[in-house]
C-alpha cells in the first residue's frame, strides 16, 4: 500500500461553512451580533432537546432556549466564568483529576482559588476505561474550603457524574455558602452558592457536545448534568468554530435565568452594560461599566461557522463511531487497551481514541509513536498528567495512578476527513508499530 500522510485532528469545513462566514462578513455584523445570539439558542436547544433543527428564531422558542447558554471566545474563558459567577476566589479550594488538560486547572488559578490534584482510579472507569477521578480521593479531597469540584468528560465520555454528586452531597455538612458583599456579582454569587448548598459539580466537557449518560435514572445530555459546564469549540473539536466555546448551567432555585445570562455577558465584555447590538439602536449609544472585567466575547464571524458545524452535527459524530468501530476491532485482536465510547449507560462524543499498550514504557510508547510518524500518521498523547508539569510542581508521586495511565498511551488520529482507506491505512500502520516495538 502506497505511504499516506495522516493528520492527527484537522477541522473538517465545508463551502457551506465559507459561505456563511461570507455572509456574516457581508452583513456588517463580523464581532458579537444575531449570528452570536442565534448560535445560543440552538447550541441550548440541541443539549435540552438532542435535536439540531428547533427553529430558534420563533418567539415561544427564543423564550425557551434564550438566556440559558453564552458562546465566548474559548472554553477557558467559559470554565473560569462559570467558576467567578459562582463566586470562586482567593481562599477557596477547587478539586481537578491529575488526568486532564491544564485549562480545567488554569481557570481556577486565574480566579485566585488553589487547586487540589485528585488521582484517577487504576486503569480508568471498569465500564469506559476513561480515567476520570476515583471517587474515594475525591470524598477525602473535599474540605471546608472546597467550592468547586471539576469533572473532566475526557474523550467525550461523561465522567461519572453519579459518584461526583454522591461525594459532594456527602460532605454538604462542610460546605460553607459565602455571604454577600454588596456587589451585584457577589451577591449572586452568595445567592448561587445559597442554592446549590453544597460543593458545586462544574463540568468540563470540552470534548462531549453531543454526549449523554443515564443519571438518576433518567438519560441527560453533557450541559444538562453538572451545575455549571463548558464546552470547546477549538479546530480540533467534533464541533468548531476555530476559537470559541460556551458556558451553560441548570436551573438554580430563586435565580432567573436571564440575570446569570446577564451577568455573563457583563464578565465577557469588560463589564459593560450594552453590547454592540445594542448600543447600534438609535439613541442607544450610551452605557455604563459597571465592572473591570474581562473581554473574552464570540464573533459573529466564528459564530457563522458554528451554525453550519450544528447543521452537520450528528453526521460527524455517526462517522466518528463508523472509525472507532474498526479501531476497537484492531486494538481487541492485538490484546491493546483502549476507551468505550457507548456503554448501556453511556453515549459519547467520538472525540478522542485512546490506546494503552500492555508492557510499554514510555519509551516503547515513545517509539511506537515514531514507528507510526514514519509511515506518515501522525498519533498523540491525552494527556500528561498535570502534577508533571513545570507549573502544577513537576512531582506525579502522589497520583500513581495517573502516571502508570499516560506511560503506555498512544491517542491515534479520529476525525471526520479520514477516509476508509486511511483508516485501514492507520490500523495496518499501528498493528506494524506494536508489533515491532513489543517483539
Amino acid at each position: 500500500m502506497e505511504k499516506r500522510i495522516i493528520k492527527f485532528s484537522p477541522p473538517d469545513l465545508t463551502e457551506a461553512e465559507i459561505a456563511e462566514v461570507a455572509a456574516a462578513m457581508r452583513s456588517g455584523w463580523i464581532t458579537t451580533g444575531p449570528r452570536t445570539k442565534l448560535l445560543e439558542r440552538r447550541l441550548r436547544a440541541f443539549i435540552a432537546e438532542g435535536r439540531n433543527d428547533i427553529d430558534c428564531t420563533t418567539d415561544e422558542n427564543r423564550e425557551k432556549y434564550g438566556n440559558r447558554l453564552v458562546c465566548l471566545g474559548s472554553a477557558t474563558a467559559a470554565e473560569e466564568l462559570n467558576l467567578r459567577v459562582l463566586g470562586v476566589g482567593p481562599g477557596d479550594e477547587v478539586v481537578v483529576p491529575a488526568y486532564t488538560y491544564t485549562a480545567t486547572a488554569s481557570a481556577a488559578l486565574h480566579c485566585g482559588a488553589s487547586v487540589r490534584f485528585v488521582d484517577i482510579r487504576k486503569d480508568g472507569d471498569p465500564d469506559t476505561h476513561m480515567p476520570g477521578m476515583d471517587p474515594d480521593a475525591l470524598s477525602a479531597a473535599i474540605n471546608e474550603r472546597t467550592k468547586a469540584v471539576i469533572p473532566v468528560d475526557l474523550g467525550g465520555i461523561p465522567a461519572d457524574y453519579g459518584e461526583i454528586f454522591g461525594a459532594v452531597e456527602e460532605k454538604r455538612r462542610l460546605f460553607v455558602p459565602k455571604s454577600p458583599d454588596g456587589t451585584r456579582l457577589g451577591d449572586l454569587s452568595s445567592r448561587i452558592q445559597e442554592s446549590v448548598g453544597r460543593v458545586a459539580v462544574v463540568a468540563d466537557s470540552a470534548h462531549s457536545l453531543g454526549a449523554s449518560a443515564v443519571f438518576r435514572g433518567e438519560r441527560k445530555n453533557c450541559g444538562d448534568i453538572a451545575d455549571f459546564t463548558s464546552f470547546s469549540f477549538h479546530a480540533v473539536k467534533n464541533f468548531t468554530t476555530a476559537e470559541g466555546g460556551a458556558a451553560t448551567w441548570r436551573q438554580f432555585d430563586g435565580i432567573e435565568n436571564g440575570e446569570l445570562y446577564s451577568v455573563f455577558q457583563l464578565l465577557s465584555l469588560h463589564g459593560q452594560n450594552k453590547d454592540g447590538l445594542s448600543k447600534s439602536q438609535s439613541g442607544s449609544w450610551e452605557y455604563d461599566i459597571v465592572g473591570p472585567w474581562y473581554k473574552c466575547n464570540m464573533t459573529d464571524i466564528t459564530a457563522a461557522i458554528g451554525l453550519v458545524q450544528l447543521d452537520r452535527y450528528p453526521g460527524l459524530i455517526r462517522r466518528r463511531a463508523e472509525i472507532i468501530k474498526e479501531y476497537d476491532a484492531l486494538c481487541d485482536r492485538l490484546g491493546v487497551f483502549r476507551l468505550s465510547h457507548s456503554t448501556k449507560d453511556k453515549s459519547g462524543s467520538n472525540h478522542l481514541y485512546l490506546t494503552r499498550i500492555p508492557g510499554a514504557d514510555e519509551e516503547k510508547r515513545n517509539a511506537v509513536i515514531r514507528e507510526l510518524a514514519g509511515s506518515g500518521v501522525a498519533a498523540n498523547v491525552h494527556y500528561k498528567p498535570l502534577p508533571m508539569m513545570t507549573a502544577y510542581g513537576a512531582d506525579c508521586s502522589r497520583c500513581p495512578n495517573a502516571y502508570a495511565y499516560f506511560r503506555n498511551l498512544v491517542t491515534l488520529p479520529l476525525h471526520t476527513l479520514l477516509s476508509d482507506d486511511d483508516v485501514a491505512w492507520v490500523c495496518e500502520c499501528f498493528e506494524s508499530a506494536v508489533r515491532k516495538v513489543m517483539r
